[in-house]
């Protein structure tokens, strides 16, 4: 009995060393990568490109953002704007922590973490909504009166958003303004106007160049580009570029060059900002969508949901270097950074 005891637990302590001996910390700084097929949240080493964990999320998650301090993973669980969680996600201990509810907002999409706080938009409600992690509750939402509010941008200060809303064809701006008292006496107090710029039905993936200046957007039905000067509010100009499909479009870090990616045709093709000409396509597979791009080195990663992998471009040769498997239907790619 004694030397039965002593083997078992001799076996659980082997066991227990293996698992500790495979399990591996999230990095400083991690890439976040979300499966829509398996509902998983991939923790990548972007070094190696290893699989650090998996993490188990909602059934349809889209896009992922990490907090400003990369502790805490925030995915939208989106359902073509039916559903009404967000997962959050305990990015050191690699597990899940719990789902807000964002009811009455609908359809969860795109989301961003400015100022401590978490924005997204709610395709489903036609709006834009902010999540408190300090008071775990939603603390401001804003209607945009148009068809499927998507895709989401909010600077640095928090003052102005940006979204498409992609059945309208529009781009909508939301500025945080201080309105002057509406009678002697009364105190000046901050609202939030609406400025709505018409680009092109199905506009949906936009990026705003890192200087501030200007806004691209791709129309996925009619594959042209529309370009608005941020300062006027106004479109400023239009680019037939014949990117039908478009899925998502980006900016590269030095914001020369405008990637933009196809659900269609499986294709990336690359413009070049200064002369708005195309630069280059490059097949990467059957159905490209999420980008992402490396602020401290030379890639940018492609998820090409209908080929089950992550296409790695090399920002300096623009050709594809390798693939990486994240799990079934890949899309939503974000950086975390622990502080």
């Amino acid at each position: 009995m004694f030397r039965l005891t002593v083997i078992s637990v001799f076996i659980v302590t082997l066991l227990f060393s293996i698992t500790a001996c495979h399990a591996q910390s999230t990095p400083g700084r991690a890439l976040l990568a979300l499966s829509k097929a398996n509902h998983t949240l991939a923790i990548v080493d972007p070094a190696t490109l290893n699989i650090l964990a998996r993490i188990p999320v909602g059934e349809d998650p889209h896009e992922v953002v990490a907090s400003t301090d990369g502790k805490t993973a925030y995915v939208c669980i989106y359902g073509g704007g039916s559903l009404h969680e967000i997962n959050i996600i305990d990015l050191v201990a690699q597990k899940p922590l719990t789902n807000i509810d964002t009811r009455p907002l609908f359809g969860p999409h795109d989301i961003t973490f400015i100022n401590g706080k978490a924005w997204f938009t709610a395709e489903g409600s036609k709006a834009v909504g902010r999540y408190d992690p300090a008071t775990g509750k939603l603390d401001w939402s804003m209607g945009t009166g148009q068809d499927r509010t998507h895709m989401l941008h909010v600077t640095a200060d928090g003052k102005i958003i940006y979204t498409t809303n992609v059945s309208s064809g529009t781009v909508s701006i939301l500025s945080d303004t201080l309105v002057a008292p509406p009678f002697p006496g009364a105190k000046p107090h901050e609202d939030w106007m609406q400025t709505v710029i018409h680009t092109a039905r199905g506009s949906e993936g936009f990026d705003v160049s890192p200087d501030g200046h200007e806004l691209w957007t791709a129309s996925s039905e009619d594959g042209s580009i529309t370009i608005i000067d941020l300062a006027a509010k106004r479109q400023s100009a239009k680019v037939d570029a014949k990117v039908n499909g478009a899925n998502r479009l980006k900016f590269t870090p030095d914001g020369k060059m405008v990637f933009i990616s196809s659900l269609q045709s499986g294709e990336l093709t690359i413009y070049d900002v200064a002369t708005r000409k195309e630069v280059k396509r490059l097949k990467l597979g059957k159905g490209a969508a999420g980008i992402l791009m490396d602020p401290v080195g030379t890639r940018a990663f492609v998820a090409c949901s209908a080929d089950n992998y992550i296409a790695i471009i090399d920002l300096k040769t623009l050709e594809v270097t390798s693939h990486l498997d994240v799990g079934g239907v890949p899309d939503g790619l974000a950086w975390s950074v622990q502080q």
